[in-house]
């Protein structure tokens, strides 16, 4: 069976963002992380490839060496099913921090409480409350 992993570029930003996500979601982890050396087509000390899970969802990412005309798209989030108002609501607040709300956390016809964000490194997040 193939296996399908999320893949997040960043542009020296990496292991700042891996750390930040780390710190929002219980049972994350880094499972391995190479860097660029000196010399390599990276920046030295910059994430070269990294495998990280949140929540135990696995991901992996990588600081791109080449600089891109593209970035992020909210076409493409990730979406997180929340169990409790507060968790919500602290997602919410922190991963807007320095980033857009693109729907601010309300209630709308298809969720009691829902919201939806871009974050400080462009990586489009929405958050619904499950149902009760």
């Amino acid at each position: 069976m193939q296996k399908i992993t999320t893949f997040l570029m960043f542009e020296g930003k990496a292991e700042e963002a891996m750390s930040f996500y780390m710190s929002l979601f219980p049972d994350s982890e880094i499972k391995s992380i190479t860097r660029y050396a000196e010399g390599e087509a990276g920046a030295a000390g910059s994430v070269q490839h990294a495998v990280f899970s949140l929540g135990g969802q696995e991901f992996m990412c990588i600081d791109s060496p080449a600089k891109h005309g593209f970035t992020f798209t909210p076409a493409m989030s990730l979406y997180v099913t929340c169990e409790t108002l507060s968790e919500i609501d602290a997602l919410f607040l922190k991963l807007s921090e320095g980033g857009q709300a693109l729907m601010p956390l309300d209630a709308y016809p298809f969720s009691k409480k829902f919201g939806w964000v871009n974050d400080r490194f462009g990586v489009s997040w929405q958050l619904t409350l499950a149902d009760a």
